[in-house]
Formats: structure tokens, sequence, C-alpha cells
């Protein structure tokens, strides 16, 4: 008889091998580690003497030096943030020369003897100084012996805490939040103060307390700068210094005081120095699907008006795109371009290009007689929404969508109201008190749909906006989006893999490859006659490339196919199979078939009604037929049988490339 064997849940601390043990050897240095750096701090409170703590801490002189840490301190954090907020975002976000020299600056206060720090700062800043004479002359500003001299020692040697600290969360942030909130109307200033700082607020704060913590504890660069001058410059970690010389047993209790305050603020921080992340529960619970929300009306409501670009006026596009993309663009108002094409087609770069936020392909673009090709991207008048919705994480549902409401200056209670409008439109208007994290996939991409269709865009650049819906929800929102794209006065570029939106959405269809239009027609042109063997396949069809070679073609993947009309010798054309006219048989056909190849099944899928055999042979490329369920069940398919497949050559649809 088998027992059941229950196995006890991983530690909280993380996941650990079954009987994993530190090795003796690793386990002993790391304890005696540990002893090192505990014994000092138990020492202070062995040697504290707690029936005089009282007293000590509350002593004329430690109660001036402590008012006057926390003031230099303070005052130090601030000049920090001033300065080292800006120089954060500059080494995270910008590629300028001298990159890795200005980082080993800011590092340098780290690793630099407090005193030599002071001595620096002296020669710097100093009377004497090379910018000293300066101040005193034109401001009359002294900063050695000075409180102001305790602020820049402190500010000195803390900045880099700051620095690191947002720099390292700056670099981790999605840059496409910033990039959406530009393409909504935000400009660079307001994108910064509003979606920026909000979202690395973490590593700001855990960097402005390790930052104030290093501040108040500095020591050697102000005694060396700002010398020791009690009610001026004698911070309390100069006032331990002096204690230790007269009353040794205030000095432990100061000392303890401090170190009581260092450690408040790291159990604060809860492992956010180190990366960390902290063991709390989830908050909400993110629905699975949106069944659970009404469909979007089937009847639109009254056109919201946004107050950015006016209904009546219309925004024909002409671009010239040059770089890794390289065609040419022209639409009028009113049309919608489904841009189609395989992984790394130039798709997204288009779309980036027309934004202006990539250096891999540029645009010169105007949207009806404004020329806003050296614009920056937020005054281009062009919205658009990426693969991943970008929805502002500390916004909710209503104020992402009302976000570039807000950017283009229409009044707060304006703007919501016409947020809420778009958002019942699509389907989620319940939902508009929820933040992104409460959202399932397909709720947060109606939320990004309605954001960017509420901006009113001159032009709208949609980067499959629909691939996280649910069918059924996926045929609302495309009914609600169709209604809205035929009375939009600009031109709207729809990114997809998805055929049904190409067909039903789009007025013409761009097929990409490596950077170049292959066609750009009507979807049923490109359904009748694609020129892309990755549309052909993406409409569900056998396409084969191939050079013409008498009453045939000369396949690009290996094998030979006979066509019913002789071509032009040496042409490039690409042969369309039907799946439907792919017959399948277990022994070799005889008859009227000219094209006929043996091979394996390695597929079977489900298509509607009917089944998809994918074959595999070594005389032809991999072919799909289409039959019924009772066919396969006559034949008995199943993968690895072998069969024989073979199409006539009057069913055969050749384009020429």
């Amino acid at each position: 008889m088998r027992r059941l064997r229950i196995t006890a849940p991983a530690p909280a601390g993380g996941p650990r091998a079954p009987g994993s043990r530190a090795p003796l050897a690793l386990a002993v240095p790391a304890l005696i580690a540990v002893a090192f750096l505990l014994l000092p701090l138990v020492g202070i409170l062995a040697r504290t003497t707690w029936s005089e703590l009282g007293t000590h801490l509350s002593s004329p002189g430690v109660l001036e030096a402590l008012r006057l840490s926390l003031l230099v301190s303070f005052w130090a954090l601030g000049l920090a943030l001033l300065l080292g907020v800006p120089l954060a975002w500059l080494l995270a976000r910008v590629d300028f020369p001298g990159k890795a020299l200005v980082r080993s600056l800011v590092l340098l206060p780290m690793v630099l003897p407090p005193t030599v720090g002071g001595v620096a700062l002296l020669l710097g800043f100093g009377r004497r100084g090379l910018l000293g004479p300066w101040l005193e002359d034109t401001f009359g500003i002294v900063l050695p012996f000075h409180t102001s001299g305790a602020v820049v020692a402190a500010a000195f040697v803390s900045m880099p805490f700051l620095v690191i600290s947002l720099e390292g969360t700056l670099a981790g942030l999605r840059t496409s939040y910033e990039e959406t909130a530009a393409s909504l109307g935000a400009s660079p200033v307001r994108v910064f103060c509003t979606v920026t700082l909000p979202l690395v607020a973490p590593g700001l704060a855990a960097g402005a307390a390790l930052t104030w913590a290093r501040a108040l504890g500095e020591f050697g660069a102000t005694i060396t700068f700002a010398g020791n001058l009690p009610g001026t410059t004698q911070t309390l970690p100069l006032e331990v210094y002096l204690l230790l010389q007269d009353a040794p047993e205030a000095a432990t209790s100061v000392s303890l005081l401090l170190l009581v305050i260092a450690m408040a603020v790291l159990i604060c921080l809860r492992g956010r120095w180190t990366g960390a992340t902290a063991d709390r529960p989830a908050r909400t619970l993110r629905p699975a699907d949106d069944t659970a929300l009404p469909a979007p009306p089937a009847t639109g409501l009254a056109e919201p008006d946004t107050g950015s670009a006016a209904p009546g006026e219309r925004w024909p596009l002409h671009a010239e795109i040059t770089g890794f993309n390289q065609l040419t663009l022209d639409a009028d108002p009113g049309t919608t371009i489904a841009v189609v094409g395989p992984n790394g087609a130039g798709k997204t770069t288009l779309l980036r290009a027309l934004l202006g936020l990539t250096p891999r392909a540029r645009a010169a673009l105007r949207l009806g007689d404004t020329d806003v090709s050296a614009l920056p991207p937020h005054r281009r008048g062009v919205a658009w929404v990426p693969q991943d919705g970008a929805l502002f994480p500390h916004l909710t549902a209503l104020t992402n969508t009302a976000y570039g409401l807000r950017a283009h200056g229409t009044p707060r209670a304006e703007a919501r109201r016409t947020a809420q409008q778009w958002l019942d439109r699509l389907g989620v208007g319940p939902l508009a008190h929820r933040k992104p994290a409460q959202l399932s996939g397909g709720q947060a991409q109606r939320v990004a749909l309605a954001r960017a269709l509420a901006a009113r865009p001159r032009l709208l650049l949609l980067d499959e906006p629909l691939a996280a819906l649910d069918q059924t929800t996926r045929a609302h929102v495309r009914h609600t989006l169709r209604a809205h794209l035929a009375a939009f006065g600009g031109v709207c570029l729809l990114v997809t893999h998805d055929p049904v939106e190409a067909v039903s959405l789009a007025d013409r269809v761009l097929v990409l490859d490596d950077g170049r239009a292959l066609q750009d027609a009507p979807p049923a042109e490109v359904t009748r006659h694609p020129r892309s063997p990755w549309v052909a396949r993406m409409l569900g069809r056998n396409a084969w490339p191939g050079t013409a070679d008498g009453d045939g073609l000369m396949l690009t993947e290996g094998g030979r196919l006979v066509l019913a009309d002789r071509l032009p010798e040496g042409v490039r054309t690409l042969a369309i199979i039907a799946p439907e006219a792919v017959s399948v048989h277990l022994d070799k056909p005889a008859g009227s078939p000219r094209n006929v190849w043996p091979g394996t099944v390695r597929e079977i899928t489900s298509a509607g009604s009917r089944l998809r055999v994918l074959v595999t042979s070594d005389r032809a490329p991999d072919l799909v037929a289409e039959i019924t369920p009772s066919a396969a069940l006559e034949l008995g398919l199943a993968d690895g049988v072998s069969v024989w497949t073979s199409v006539k050559a009057t069913e055969v649809s050749v384009v020429t490339l």
C-alpha cells in the first residue's frame, strides 16, 4: 500500500532545495562575519548606562547638537533631491560622452576618505578655493565654519545614495509609460512629474531615507570643511567625538541614539536598497476575464467632445519613412490602414518613427497642412496604444483615460466626464475606479484603447489593440472601434496579426517585410492575391515561393510544382494553394493530379467544422490540407501516418513578385 507523501511548504524566505545545507567551510566564516558586525553594536548596548540615558540625551549640548543635526540633514536631503534627481534621470535615460566618468564622480564620495572630502571641499568652496572667492565677492556667502558649510559637506557625502538608488529604479522602469504619456500630449516636464516620479516613488523614498541617514551621521567632511563650532556646525556625531574625551558614558548614550535612528531607517526600507522584495500579500485580485462586465453598447453614444481636435477637422496623412523602414505613405482622412507582416518586419518601428521615438527610422510626417516632422512627440497630435497598453499603474481607469484630455488643457470635470463616456462605450465603465492592477488583461487593453480615442488625435496608432481580448469581447470592441474610425477625421494605422481585424477594420492593408512595403492594397485584393508568403499563411493558405521553369516552378524550399499555364523563364513568383484544394490519400493516386508527393502527417488541428492536416515531405515544402472529420476517420489519420498528397495544376494560383 502506497502512503501519501505531504510536502511541507517552502520557507517564507524563498525556495530551498530538499536537504540542502550550507557547507561547513562557508557557514563558519559567515557566522564569524555576522559576529564581527554585531559585536560592536552589542558593545554599545552593553556599555550604555540605562539609568542615566535620559539625563545624557536631554543635556543642553546634546539637544543643541541634535537640533543642528536634524537641520543640517534635512537641508542636505533637500539639496540632494534638487540636484540628485535630475542627475539620476540623466544617467538612466540619456547616452552622452563621458557618462562613465560622471557615474564615477557620483560614486567617488562613497569611497573617498571623509577627511579627504573635507579638504576637497575647502579647496573648491573655501575662501581661498576655486569658487569660494567668487561666492563671497558676488553673494557674500562664506561656507567654511558656517551651518551652510555643514549642509554642503553632508550633501556631498550623502547624495550618491540617492542618485544610485534612483538611477537603478529609473533604469528598470519601462519607457513605454513615458512614451505613451508623450503621445497623449504631455510635455516632458508633465510626463516627469505625473508619470515618472510616481512610478519611481519607492526607489526615490529608499534613496532619500539613506541620504538623510548618511547626512545625519556625517563627521569627517564636516569637521574638516565646516569646523566644530557649538550651535553652528557641531552636529551630533561631532558632539559624540567631544564627549568621548570628557564623558564617555554620555558619548555611549548619544551613540545609541544614532544607532537606533540608523536601524529604524534600514528596517523601514525593508530590503529596497538591496533589491529584495518585501513579502506582502497581494491587496487586489485581478479578474480572470471580461465575462462579468456588460458588453459594450452596440450603438455608439454621442461622440464625446475632447476639446483637442475639433470634430469637423480633417487630417490627411503624408509620410516618407527612411532608415530601417523604407516606404511612403499617403492616406485620406478617415482611412484605416492595417499593417501586417512577420516578426521583425518593421511594424512597430514604423509606428515609433511616426511618433518620433526611434533612431532606427525617421519619418518626414505631414498631417493635413502641418509638417510635424521637427516637432517633439507630445506636439504631433499622434496617439498610440502599445502592445502592453502601458496604463499608468498609479492612476485609476478613469484618470488614465482622462490623462490626454488634461494634457491638452481640458478642465478636470469635463475631462473626467468625457473619459467616463469613452469607458462606457468600450464596456468598462463600471471599472472606472479601479487601478490597472485590479483589471484583467482584456479590461486593461480596453481602457488603453479608450484613453487613446478620448484624446482625439490627428493620427491614431494601434499596436495589436485587441490581442488581449476574448473572442466575444473582441467582436464588440471591434464594432465600437469600426464605428469610431468611420467618423474619425484623421488616419489610423493598425498593426495586427488577425486577418479578421485587417479585413473588417481596414480600408487598406500594408504588408511589410524587412522594413519595406511588399503590398499596399484593399483587403479584398490582398486576400485574393497576397504577395507575401507570411500573409498567405496568415490567411490560412499554403504559400510557396519559387522561380518559373518550363511548365512549372522550381520551389525555393526544394521540389517542383507543375502549373496549368506556362510562365516566362526565370520569373520569381509565389504559388498559393488553398488547403481545401489539397487531397490526402493512403496510396499514391492515379489519374489527373499532376502534383503528387509522399509525406507524413505531423499535426492535426481543428478549424471550425473541418480538420487541418499538416503533411511534411522531403520532396516538397510543408503542406496543409483541409478535410472533413469523417474523411480523417476513414483514412485513419494520426501523427506519424504515411500518406500521399495531391494538388491539381488548375488549383494553383500564381502571383508574380
